[in-house]
């Protein structure tokens, strides 16, 4: 009965330990959410106004570091539906969302020609990675 006892103390004890390394269902998922969160929708194809409320372009990407922190926003300037346009890379606090007719609006210290005049980028999708365009 005393092996018994002790084989099952050591099986719990074993059980506790693994449990506490592998974290628990609490760990894993949340009960609430942050209050300041929002939704890469708000973001993403969605476009891109100068402070005069003039299009200059859309959002294309969303970079996030392996932190999780939002670093970058791609947005594609120029062209006429899709033809000649050009992606540039902006830092996300560079894009303030503001609300405009119960919509997301999203504006930008900057005109149509700056963003033109930037670094281009392309997808590349064997790396799954924005790479300067001219390489």
């Amino acid at each position: 009965m005393r092996r018994l006892v002790s084989a099952f103390a050591i099986v719990l004890l074993l059980s506790a330990a693994a449990g506490a390394q592998q974290g628990t269902t609490n760990d894993k998922v949340m009960k609430s959410l942050p209050g300041d969160a929002f939704t890469v929708t708000d973001y993403y194809k969605q476009n891109v106004y100068d402070s005069s409320d003039n299009k200059i372009g859309d959002i294309k990407d969303v970079l996030i570091d392996k932190a999780g922190q939002i670093k970058a926003l791609i947005i594609g300037v120029g062209g006429f539906l899709g033809a000649g346009e050009k992606d540039v890379a902006v830092p996300f606090n560079a894009v303030k969302s503001t609300t405009k007719d119960n919509k997301t609006y999203l504006v930008m210290n900057a005109n149509r020609d700056e963003l033109k005049n930037a670094v281009g980028f392309k997808y590349d999708s064997s790396t799954t990675k924005w790479i300067a365009a001219n390489k």
